[in-house]
């Protein structure tokens, strides 16, 4: 699509196909912020098992200036992977980015301890959560520009706010799935084993991702673009040279979202063990009915969107 250029809007796809799109995007989306809110949610055992011992709060520090590497890489996956889905569709560039976060997930998983392989347990971690980021910078994107072209006009944000309920799902997940844990395992084997649990059973769900997203078809929009020979060859250079203002002002919103969003969801639990020294089932639930309450609430304020508009929300 040629950025700038106002395209003939659809009145929608048929019903079939738009629900069998947002179950593709939000089970899939799910999955992937499953495996990406796991890390934060095993700081600790993570911080324990690869960083020398000694220094626990250093050791902590460490983990989440890891996690915060992968959030440097989001902005480049999201300007390789989006000019990418302009160009090969958003279907595609789905299938890979919940293959690169699933497989990156698992084997944080497996990757030994410092203890096993000294310094080079960090570093493969420091890798894995990068390339965490760089398929996370590509999903959000390519799954929201999914749903909304898939979306008829006067249905747009709620479509489009099953993908920011899918975060939360995923999120949800995680904490209940390591909350269980807790529940179930002593803290030795919690210790042991029990943390990379978690990071396989993100490996399995990427599987059943992949495969639902495998059978998705591309957005009607994007293929009658490529039918007519209008795809764009530089969407990001277009993008950048006609909406350059536009696009600032929402990079400056998105922040302030994420800073509020991951602070509540990745930094409280830890907070809430080492300083408040909640137990940690208490600290997962309150994640928990936080991530319940975003559930039953975000659908309803996607369809008030659309009857009020966006900005009214965003203020």
């Amino acid at each position: 699509m040629t950025v700038g250029q106002q395209t003939p809007r659809h009145a929608g796809a048929e019903p079939k196909a738009v629900r069998q799109a947002v179950r593709g995007a939000a089970i899939g989306n799910t999955v992937e912020w499953f495996d990406f809110a796991i890390y934060g949610f095993l700081a600790t055992y993570i911080a324990d098992k690869f960083f020398p011992p000694g220094d626990d709060t250093a050791a902590l520090l460490s983990t989440f200036a890891i996690f915060a590497a992968a959030f440097f890489m989001r902005p480049l996956g999201g300007f390789f992977f989006g000019p990418l889905g302009d160009r090969i569709g958003r279907q595609r560039v789905l299938a890979i980015v919940i293959l690169m976060m699933s497989a990156s997930t698992l084997a944080i998983g497996l990757v030994p301890s410092y203890q096993s392989i000294g310094v080079l347990a960090p570093i493969l971690l420091l890798v894995l959560r990068c390339l965490q980021g760089f398929s996370a910078g590509g999903e959000y994107g390519s799954g929201a520009c999914f749903l909304a072209e898939y979306a008829p006009d006067r249905h747009r944000g709620f479509v489009v706010s099953f993908l920011v309920w899918s975060v939360v799902v995923g999120f949800l997940l995680g904490s209940i799935t390591v909350t269980g844990l807790e529940a179930l395992l002593s803290e030795d084997a919690m210790d042991s084993y029990g943390w990379r649990i978690p990071f396989l059973i993100a490996g399995l769900l990427g599987a059943v991702g992949l495969y639902i997203r495998l059978k998705l078809h591309d957005t009607p929009e994007f293929t009658s673009l490529r039918e007519s020979g209008e795809v764009s060859t530089s969407p990001l250079k277009e993008a950048i040279t006609t909406s350059w203002r536009p696009i600032l002002q929402i990079i400056g919103l998105v922040v302030i979202h994420n800073v509020g969003f991951y602070v509540v969801y990745t930094f409280l639990p830890s907070y809430f063990t080492k300083t408040l020294e909640f137990s940690k089932t208490d600290a997962f639930f309150s994640i928990t009915v936080a991530s319940l309450v975003g559930i039953i609430l975000i659908p309803p304020l996607g369809a008030l969107s659309d009857r009020i508009g966006r900005k009214p929300l965003l203020i």
